[in-house]
């Protein structure tokens, strides 16, 4: 059975109405939406129902939805989805990806079945807002435009570890499209012209991680398109509930560095020593402390800035673990075409 609500467990951050609704009838390029899946069926209740509230022409819009080897049942429950929505007019694709397991893999063949001028990218864990996809196709109206990132927002902190993450805006794209090297944004929020893949190549299937930004990187030097940052465009993302997932997502963060330093020469994180953390925690517990406490009690800043030098260097340690234990793999130099 396909659910039409959104997982009750599951809270939606609240976002302010547009104060204008989006213009469609005179922008409405052919879209493919493709969103890579392993082990997803706790997640796509919800995902079906963000994907059946989109404002988007239906008419315009196909939905690649790509196994990537599931073993809990994920493929059985794409193609009852697809058929089920096929009556209201929504074009689901169930595809899959069984030989290479890589998200980035995943994309590729959905990206290599798409029929759209245009491809946006999402993930299953994602919750889009109604019009995303409206506000993230709208900067393709100017010709140069082969990028365009939308914003991450955070569900409601349910652990102090998910409010820490969201005090410290850890997924937000407005860091990403900062980068020194290129602007890039994570393909939880990315949409892409379909002709600067042909000119750029696809994800590097074997990647694991940084494949994004690899990407996003690639399409701005090889053919002179511009990157779009389109904020009013939102999809909203659970943040890790524990030090174990919290530890494991910085882990990753460092492998994506290290990888990325590999592939284009960027600098690698910085490494803090023992001395360094030391420094900084007894600085934390005489100084910082203190004033963080007193502006919490005047209700000046959230309480989890109390906390938030300790957990900065927790996470800053785990992603120098990544980076140095960190080691690309020959196949993960491949670029696939179109």
């Amino acid at each position: 059975m396909i659910t039409t609500e959104i997982d009750s467990a599951w809270k939606l951050p609240v976002m302010p109405s547009p104060a204008t609704s989006p213009d469609t009838s005179t922008y409405c390029p052919l879209l493919s939406v493709v969103i890579p899946i392993y082990n997803g069926m706790a997640d796509l209740p919800g995902l079906e129902t963000c994907l059946l509230g989109q404002t988007y022409r239906r008419d315009r819009v196909e939905y690649l939805l790509v196994d990537n080897n599931s073993q809990d049942g994920t493929a059985d429950r794409l193609q009852a989805f697809a058929a089920a929505v096929a009556a209201q007019g929504l074009t689901v694709r169930p595809l899959s990806e069984p030989n290479i397991q890589s998200s980035y893999a995943a994309r590729n063949v959905g990206i290599r079945m798409a029929q759209g001028e245009i491809l946006a990218f999402t993930d299953a864990d994602c919750r889009p807002r109604p019009d995303w996809l409206t506000r993230l196709i709208q900067p393709f109206q100017q010709s140069d435009i082969g990028l365009v990132v939308g914003e991450i927002q955070a569900f409601s902190g349910q652990t102090p570890l998910e409010d820490y993450a969201e005090y410290r805006e850890i997924m937000a794209q407005k860091h990403t499209i900062a980068h020194p090297f290129y602007p890039y944004g994570q393909t939880a929020n990315l949409a892409v012209r379909t002709l600067a893949f042909k000119e750029a190549g696809l994800f590097r299937p074997y990647l694991t991680t940084g494949g994004d930004a690899d990407l996003c990187w690639r399409v701005q030097m090889n053919g002179n398109w511009q990157l779009h940052y389109a904020e009013d465009a939102i999809i909203a993302h659970r943040h890790r509930a524990s030090f174990a997932e919290l530890a494991s997502q910085w882990r990753r963060y460092g492998r994506s560095n290290q990888y990325l330093h590999d592939l284009h020469g960027v600098p690698l994180g910085p490494s803090l020593g023992a001395r360094e953390v030391s420094y900084r925690l007894m600085r934390w517990l005489l100084k910082d402390l203190p004033k963080s406490l007193w502006r919490s009690l005047q209700g000046q800043t959230p309480w989890v800035s109390l906390v938030g030098i300790p957990l900065d260097l927790f996470c800053a340690q785990s992603r120098a673990r990544g980076q140095r234990d960190a080691q690309l793999p020959e196949a993960a130099r491949q670029i696939e075409w179109l």
